[in-house]
């Protein structure tokens, strides 16, 4: 069966991390096929819109797409894309897991969690505006409804199930925020008991933060709102090893797009030494939810070899505090042409190459 995919190659290093992203793919002998739509800065030279109709067409025909970064302008600007796809395609729920596979150097050698992030609503429901005519104060709204609080929140327990994990913490601040927050606490702690099997338990925003930066090792599934979910997600990666290795998902009833953590380091574009771990880790988690499970783990083993081996790394990956022994940083391409060699090579039976070991859920995962 061929694949049909939407491809949006995205903005900066967009275009270098997601063709090596599609040699992997073709590595794995996955037959895809792969339709390319352009979003982002590139779309609005073309059509004068960032987001044109032809994408939205495209992902909804396919039902899948896998996106590379895409620039959202701080301050001014148009619109975050990011945050447009989200809403107008209702992909509600945006699931980032956080695995410590960098290497030697990796703090926290034990994290193996994932962040599910309700993506539509929040303080990113795009509801804002100017309180005075002198522009002098700014306002917010916060939508947090009871249906979008279930539906993500089942979405968490539903993925413990498929993931072999135990644990899912609601993350909010009801102490505080006691509508917004109270609200998707109390949704939290009436779907929790229908999931018997898997414990569940709560925690105030900054106490996570506090919590995470002592021990990940102790969670499993943290399902949250929308920007607390971004934030936690991109203090996760930074335990797991940093932004260069963190996949990411946007899932709704009927689609699902791939896309990584990490932004479009415009400043990298065209120089070929962008890290393409997290956009082929991406391929990785679609490679499972079309069912491609072999060809999943294939891609992951050949990318925790591939930085175990430290031979043919980018340069994050090649920084004192990643590697114990100097290591010449290698390009985008010649990474991701290193990890397509390995995918079809690489025994599944074999234990993983461990320099510090990961968490247990994670062997589960790969074990099952």
């Amino acid at each position: 069966m061929v694949h049909r995919v939407t491809l949006i190659p995205g903005d900066g290093i967009g275009p270098e991390v997601t063709s090596a992203a599609r040699l992997v793919g073709d590595a794995t002998g996955v037959p895809f096929e792969w339709e390319v739509v352009d979003a982002g800065e590139k779309a609005i030279q073309a059509t004068g819109s960032p987001l044109p109709d032809e994408v939205l067409r495209s992902i909804r025909k396919n039902r899948l797409a896998l996106k590379g970064p895409i620039t959202t302008p701080i301050g001014g600007g148009f619109r975050s894309v990011n945050v447009a796809l989200r809403q107008q395609l209702d992909l509600f729920a945006s699931v980032r897991p956080a695995r410590a596979i960098a290497g030697e150097g990796t703090r926290f050698p034990e994290t193996d969690l994932i962040v599910v992030r309700e993506a539509t609503e929040g303080l990113y429901s795009g509801v804002e505006h100017w309180v005075d005519r002198e522009h002098s104060a700014a306002e917010t709204v916060a939508i947090v409804t009871r249906k979008a609080s279930d539906r993500v929140i089942r979405f968490a327990f539903e993925l413990a199930r498929r993931e072999h994990r135990h644990r899912v913490t609601a993350v909010h601040k009801a102490n505080i925020m006691k509508t917004t927050g109270g609200l998707f606490q109390t949704a939290f702690r009436e779907i929790a008991p229908h999931y018997p099997d898997i414990e569940a338990d709560e925690r105030l925003i900054d106490n996570m933060c506090m919590q995470l930066a002592k021990k990940p090792e102790e969670y499993d599934v943290l399902v949250t709102t929308n920007l607390f979910g971004d934030i936690l997600s991109d203090l996760c990666a930074g335990l797991a090893g940093g932004l260069g290795v963190a996949p990411g998902a946007l899932y709704g009833d009927e689609l699902a797009v791939f896309e990584p953590v990490h932004g479009s380091a415009p400043k990298y574009a065209g120089q070929d030494k962008a890290d393409p771990v997290a956009e082929i880790l991406c391929l990785e988690l679609l490679l499972r939810h079309i069912g491609e499970k072999e060809a999943a783990d294939r891609v992951f083993r050949a990318v925790w070899e591939t930085i175990a081996e430290k031979k043919v790394v980018t340069y994050d990956l090649a920084l004192p505090g990643y590697t114990m022994t100097p290591v010449p940083p290698s390009s985008c391409s010649a990474m991701a042409k290193e990890i397509a060699r390995k995918v079809p090579l690489v025994d599944l039976s074999a234990p993983l190459p461990r320099p510090k070991g990961t968490g247990p859920a994670l062997d589960a995962q790969l074990e099952t």
